[in-house]
């Protein structure tokens, strides 16, 4: 009998990660790792990192730092660094963190486990040499497809001689032999799918090409063959993710090809809702607010990467559009669908911000009526083109700026929820929560970052169920509703599996 392994996966970061720690627990159970929850109950403990901003990297160096801890008093054994922190700084962060036992790279993906075995065994695996991504794929989008380079949560190198058959429950192909052996970490109605990867958009302040890579497309029929394994799993709501969902199909001859796949993906049985997140405003195009807006399970709601309105500032952040502009772009998605839901992140104290900048960005903030808003003071990102620009602006204004945005946006926000209240919404329900009962979301609310639902009535009600409820208060950007109507076909369809 082999001999038992453990392994546990730790996610930071975005949805985008959580895809590739769904990949790298794929291939691990696929070579007969036993994958468990808590780190401590693993010979090997992987920290998938985020490299973003500083916040996210710290908080990626302490669960390192924690991991550690668990080899003094408990089961593990090593510590191996994954993901975009890993990736971006390789060497400089295995000598600046010894207590990890291994600082991995996307090229170390496909033979994970070969790499963790050789850590666990005491050998040495040579830290990952950071490098430019973007160098990595043709210059020419169309010629990128069979480039060959590692790609996390597309996977193109999956075993393709296993049957569905031999592989552990809960594991399989998603599609076909292209497509990657994936695992579900946890059992919540809701999954992410990789649409893309990497970008070609060159804003000033982003660091994520350079680790991540130019932009690259998932071909539809791996993303449809990965959204109907899920479905097999349970999911009932799949959120397409990736650093730009507004320019998928452009490398593979079609800009509008999400157009058209976005209905495929709604017809798949089990299927009960399909959100596309990360849109870039200056890529947005009247086909793809038709069907966002009047495709059915396909929800209302635009994820918008708004940064600023200023345009003096999104020139230097070397982004396009101004505040009329995108009010006006809101007015069309609205006058499409009124009760879409738009979201924003923007950034303050951006080097050469000035105060009449500031208020004009508050006067979009203020006119949007946006759902939910995540606001950032400005910092230095390594290797980025803003980082360069002298005309900073002083960190205690920054922070001054950030206070000050961040309490209109809270204000605002609470405002738009209570503008809902009346509306009736589809919700689906994510989870039973001790202190707040029945807890859900609208069409308007994707998962972790624009608030939740709360269902007064509907004490008997499992994760995973759709349901009609009338909003009858809200709480800042919560709502709080009563089911009108339960939506049994997703119950019936699963009786006829």
């Amino acid at each position: 009998m082999p001999e038992r392994r453990t392994v546990a996966l730790v996610t930071l970061g975005c949805a985008r990660n959580e895809v590739d720690s769904e990949e790298l627990a794929g291939r691990l159970a696929a070579d007969g790792w036993e994958l468990v929850e808590e780190a401590a109950d693993a010979d090997v403990a992987v920290v998938n990192t985020c490299g973003f901003v500083e916040a996210a990297k710290k908080d990626s160096v302490d669960a390192l730092l924690e991991a550690n801890d668990l080899k003094d008093h408990g089961r593990t054994q090593a510590v191996v660094a994954v993901g975009c922190m890993a990736e971006r700084y390789g060497k400089e962060l295995a000598e600046a963190l010894p207590e990890a036992d291994g600082v991995l790279g996307f090229d170390d993906y496909a033979d994970i486990s070969g790499r963790l075995q050789t850590i666990l065994s005491g050998g040495n695996i040579e830290a990952h040499a950071p490098r430019d991504r973007r160098k990595l794929l043709p210059i020419s989008p169309a010629e990128r497809q069979d480039a060959g380079v590692a790609l996390p949560g597309h996977a193109q190198d999956a075993p393709q001689d296993t049957a569905p058959e031999d592989l552990p429950e809960g594991l399989a192909p998603a599609s076909g032999p292209r497509a990657p052996l994936r695992r579900r970490l946890g059992s919540s109605p809701v999954a992410s799918v990789k649409l893309a990867s990497g970008c070609d958009r060159r804003c000033s302040f982003c660091a994520i090409p350079s680790f991540r890579g130019s932009f690259i497309s998932r071909r539809p029929s791996d993303v449809l063959g990965e959204t109907r394994w899920l479905a097999e799993q349970g999911v009932k709501e799949i959120m397409l993710v990736s650093e730009n969902n507004t320019s998928y199909g452009k490398d593979l001859g079609d800009i509008r090809l999400l157009e058209t796949l976005l209905p495929e993906l709604a017809a798949v049985d089990g299927i009960e809702r399909i959100r596309v997140s990360y849109l870039q405003p200056a890529e947005m195009r009247p086909g793809l607010i038709d069907v966002l807006t009047g495709t059915d399970k396909v929800a209302p709601y635009f994820d918008l990467s708004f940064q600023h309105s200023a345009p003096g500032v999104l020139r230097a952040m070397r982004r396009f559009g101004d505040t009329d502009r995108f009010l006006g772009l809101l007015e069309q998605i609205r006058t499409k669908a009124p009760e879409a839901g738009a979201r924003s992140n923007f950034i303050v104290g951006f080097p050469g911000e000035t105060e009449s900048d500031l208020a004009e960005l508050e006067r979009f903030i203020t006119e949007a009526r946006l759902d939910a808003v995540g606001v950032f003071g400005y910092s230095d990102e390594d290797g980025t083109e803003a980082a360069t620009y002298d005309n900073k602006v002083d960190p205690e204004v920054v922070a001054e700026r950030l206070a000050k945005v961040s309490w209109l946006a809270e204000e605002l926000t609470s405002q738009r929820a209570e503008e809902r209240v009346g509306e009736t919404v589809r919700v689906l329900v994510d989870r039973i929560d001790e202190e707040d009962g029945v807890v859900g979301r609208a069409a308007h609310q994707a998962p972790e970052t624009d608030g939740v639902t709360i269902l007064t009535n509907g004490r008997d009600l499992a994760p995973g169920r759709m349901v009609e409820a009338k909003v009858v208060a809200s709480e800042g950007v919560d709502l709080v509703a009563e089911v009108l109507s339960v939506d049994d076909t997703a119950c019936t369809e699963e009786a006829g599996r």
